[in-house]
C-alpha cells in the first residue's frame, strides 16, 4: 500500500491546488483555535479573582448571579461563622463597579472595586505584597494589567510621579500597583480598604457586604463545616449561600456558560470552522479524484481492489490535515499573543487544545475523504474506456 507514495504524488502534481487546499485547511484550523481560545479565556478570566482569593469557604447572597451582579447581605452572617468548629478567621469582601477617570484625557470607564479590611487581607502576598498604602484615606491600588483606556497609571507610578484621579467623582490617590488582570466582565480593577470603599460608594449601607471569605483551621473538615453552615444559614434563614472555593469558581463559570450567549457563540464559531474545513477538503479531494478517474479505472483493470484505491484517497486526506494544521497552529500562537497584548485576557496555546484541534482537523479531512471516495468506487474501466 505504501510502496509507491501515490497519494503524495497526486497532491504535489498540482502545486497551486495543494497550496489553496492547505490555505483553506489552515484557515479552518485558525478559526477553531481562535474560537476555542476566546472561550477558554472567557472562563479563565472570569474566575481569576476567585482563584486568587484566600479562604476555604465563601458566603454570598442567594440573589447574586455573578461577579458583575453581586447582591449584598448582612455581615453578621459572616461573623456568625466564627462560632463554628474549625473556623479560624473571616474576612468581609466588598465588590462594586465605579467610574474611573483617566487622569490624562479625563475620559471615564467602568472599573471593578475590590475592598476588604487590611487587617484581614483576602489576597496573598504574591498579589498584594504591601497593604500599608490603603490604610490611608482615599488611597487605592491599581491593577497594572487593566486595559489601557484607564490611562498610563502603571507607567506614571513607576516613574515616581503622583497619580491622582477621581472615582465616581471622589478624588483618590494611587498608592501602589498589583497584578490581577482584566476579564470579560471587568476591564480593570482597583483595591482599597473597606473604609475607603464606603467613602467612594457613599450610598452603600455600612455592614452590608458582597461576599465573605472563611478561613478554616489546619486539618479542619471543609465539607463538615460547609454542611453545618448550610444547615443553619441556607435552610433556616435563607439569606446567604454557602460555597466551597471550587463551588464559588463553578458558580461564576456557570453564569458565563449557561446565562450568556458568549459561550454558545464561541462554540458555534468553532463548529463553523470545522464545517468550512470539511467542505474545502471535500472540494479538493473530489476534484482530484475526478481528474484522475481514468487512472483509478486503469488500476482497477490491472487488478487493484477498491480497498487500495480508497486508501489512496484517505492518505491524501491525512496528508492534507497534517500539512494544513502546522501553519494554522503557529499562526494561531501569534494571534494569541497579539490578542493578549491588546486585551490583557489570559489567552494562550495549551497542549490540550492543540491536541483537540489536531484531532478535529484529522477528522475533518477523513470525513471529506469518506464523502469524496464514493467517486472512486464508481470508477468502472468499461465505462471510461
Amino acid at each position: 500500500m505504501f510502496a509507491i507514495p501515490l497519494a503524495w504524488l497526486q497532491l504535489k502534481r498540482e502545486p497551486i491546488r495543494l497550496l489553496v487546499a492547505l490555505a483553506g485547511i489552515g484557515f479552518a484550523v485558525i478559526l477553531m483555535f481562535v474560537q476555542m481560545g476566546f472561550q477558554d479565556a472567557l472562563f479563565d478570566s472570569a474566575v481569576r479573582l476567585h482563584r486568587n482569593l484566600k479562604g476555604d469557604v465563601f458566603l454570598i447572597s442567594p440573589q447574586s448571579t455573578a461577579l458583575i451582579a453581586m447582591r449584598s447581605f448582612s455581615q453578621r452572617r459572616l461573623y456568625q461563622a466564627l462560632g463554628y468548629e474549625g473556623v479560624e478567621s473571616v474576612s468581609p469582601i466588598y465588590l462594586g463597579f465605579a467610574f474611573w477617570k483617566n487622569p490624562v484625557n479625563r475620559n471615564t470607564r467602568s472599573i471593578l472595586a475590590i475592598a476588604f479590611d487590611p487587617a484581614n487581607p483576602v489576597f496573598g502576598p504574591e498579589i498584594l505584597p504591601d497593604l500599608d498604602p490603603i490604610r490611608f484615606p482615599d488611597v487605592v491600588l491599581f491593577d497594572d494589567k487593566s486595559r489601557e483606556e484607564f490611562g498610563p497609571i502603571a507607567k506614571l507610578f513607576n516613574e515616581g510621579k503622583p497619580v491622582i484621579t477621581e472615582i465616581d467623582g471622589r478624588r483618590v490617590t494611587v498608592g501602589g500597583l498589583f497584578s490581577l488582570g482584566a476579564s470579560f466582565g471587568a476591564d480593570g480593577n482597583f483595591i482599597t480598604s473597606d473604609l475607603n470603599f464606603l467613602r467612594i460608594f457613599s450610598r452603600r449601607k455600612p455592614g452590608h457586604i458582597d461576599a465573605g471569605s472563611i478561613k478554616l483551621k489546619p486539618g479542619a473538615d471543609v465539607q463538615k463545616v460547609v454542611s453545618a453552615l448550610k444547615r443553619d444559614m441556607e435552610d433556616v434563614t435563607r439569606d446567604v449561600r454557602v460555597l466551597t472555593k471550587q463551588e464559588f469558581i463553578e458558580f461564576e463559570q456557570k453564569y458565563w456558560k449557561d446565562s450568556t450567549a458568549i459561550g454558545y457563540i464561541f462554540t458555534l464559531g468553532a463548529a463553523i470552522g470545522f464545517v468550512v474545513g470539511t467542505v474545502i477538503v471535500y472540494q479538493i479531494l473530489y476534484t482530484d479524484v475526478t481528474d484522475h478517474l481514468a487512472e483509478y479505472a486503469t488500476l482497477k483493470a490491472m487488478g487493484y481492489k477498491n480497498l487500495y484505491l480508497l486508501s489512496v484517497v484517505f492518505q491524501e486526506a491525512l496528508i492534507l490535515s497534517v500539512l494544513g494544521y502546522i501553519p494554522g497552529f503557529f499562526l494561531s500562537i501569534g494571534l494569541y499573543k497579539l490578542t493578549q497584548n491588546a486585551t490583557s485576557l489570559p489567552i494562550g496555546m495549551t497542549t490540550a487544545r492543540a491536541i483537540l484541534v489536531f484531532c478535529l482537523t484529522v477528522m475533518m479531512c477523513l470525513i471529506s475523504g469518506a464523502i469524496a471516495v464514493r467517486k472512486v468506487q464508481d470508477a468502472d474501466p468499461a465505462d471510461i474506456f
